[in-house]
């Protein structure tokens, strides 16, 4: 069977970093490019609403796929060579939004994240919403319908950042010439179709919210406010600590093909145990670790009563202690919010 994960440079290095890999990266990426462009055409094409609503899923979960990816070429998991991970990041950074940073500022995060087995961030968005609890309100009651609201500040940080911190004023060029490009073409899609710029905004929506419903349980760890400084190494877990802090919140059990709706994102602690394993591996990774203990998995529908029931509760949460499991198991684990791997503030 033709694999082009066998070709090789002049070299001799693989172009793939696994041989395997040929066809699941080649639907996963004709899927995530496809599927966006697809959704947009859709989108503009004025047909009538139940047309338009698939339109704007298709975008949304193209988007959500375009983000993974990205999550997968932070790991070098793709290529062989680190350049190509690179130019696969920044090309689906694009089709998620997250243009705004680099693709090095999103892995030395996420790398952070592994090594440190932390959450860490540079902004502490809950301490800025204590010191303005008017602002503090309107998330609050945002959160409350649903929106994202912790996320899109989150989101928008990525912008003000380099005008907000020294240490990021390097950025502050990309962020102006992405915004122009981007805000450029909303502002000519809001013109010609403003019914196609909403929904747009719409699926956007969707895929940040698929993101943090992901992001929201899967782990329990601390929180740092470092990104930008030095890491305090003393605060590192072990791989212990790592693992019974880690959770697989997969979308069905029993039918693991379910489970790649997130690109097998939801294999979390298999993911941890090997991160540079490809996303089509993890299920099988996960069964050859954990076999039939379902200790750290949890159930989509204990994820959906826990997201519900604590939507406001999660705007100012760290919740790190060794109860969270038992909660969960209950539906009432508060879980995390701002620690997307997209944005790197």
């Amino acid at each position: 069977m033709l694999s082009i994960g066998r070709f090789v440079n002049s070299s001799g290095q693989r172009l793939l970093r696994h041989a395997d890999a040929f066809w699941p990266t080649s639907m996963a990426l004709t899927y995530a490019v496809g599927g966006w462009m697809a959704g947009l055409l859709m989108l503009v094409s004025g047909a009538a609403w139940p047309y338009l609503l698939v339109a704007t899923v298709l975008l949304a979960h193209a988007m959500v796929i375009a983000a993974y990816l990205l999550h997968e070429a932070a790991h070098n998991a793709v290529f062989s060579a680190n350049r190509h991970n690179e130019w696969l990041g920044e090309a689906m950074s694009w089709l998620c939004g997250a243009s705004y940073c680099t693709f090095s500022d999103i892995r030395r995060k996420h790398m952070r994240h592994h090594i440190d087995n932390a959450d860490v961030v540079a902004f502490d968005y809950r301490a800025f919403l204590l010191r303005h609890p008017l602002l503090l309100r309107v998330v609050k009651a945002a959160e409350f319908v649903y929106i994202p609201a912790v996320e899109l500040i989150m989101h928008a940080m990525q912008i003000l950042s380099p005008f907000v911190y020294e240490t990021r004023r390097d950025r502050r060029g990309r962020v102006l010439r992405v915004g122009l490009i981007r805000g450029g073409l909303f502002l000519a899609l809001l013109l010609w179709q403003p019914l196609a710029a909403a929904l747009y905004v719409v699926a956007y929506l969707m895929m940040i919210t698929m993101l943090r419903f992901n992001d929201a349980f899967q782990h329990n760890f601390t929180l740092h406010t470092d990104l930008d400084g030095d890491p305090d190494k003393t605060l590192r877990g072990d791989r212990d600590y790592e693992q019974s802090h880690t959770f697989s919140n997969l979308v069905s059990t029993r039918i693991p093909l379910l489970n790649a709706v997130s690109l097998n994102f939801a294999y979390h602690n298999a993911h941890h145990e090997k991160p540079t394993q490809p996303w089509y591996s993890l299920p099988r990774l996960h069964d050859a670790l954990f076999q039939d203990d379902r200790s750290q998995v949890l159930s989509l529908r204990q994820q959906l009563q826990a997201y519900h029931r604590n939507r406001v509760a999660r705007v100012l949460s760290v919740e790190t202690d060794e109860g969270y499991r038992e909660r969960m198991a209950q539906g009432s684990g508060l879980g995390a919010a701002g620690v997307s791997f997209l944005t790197p503030v």
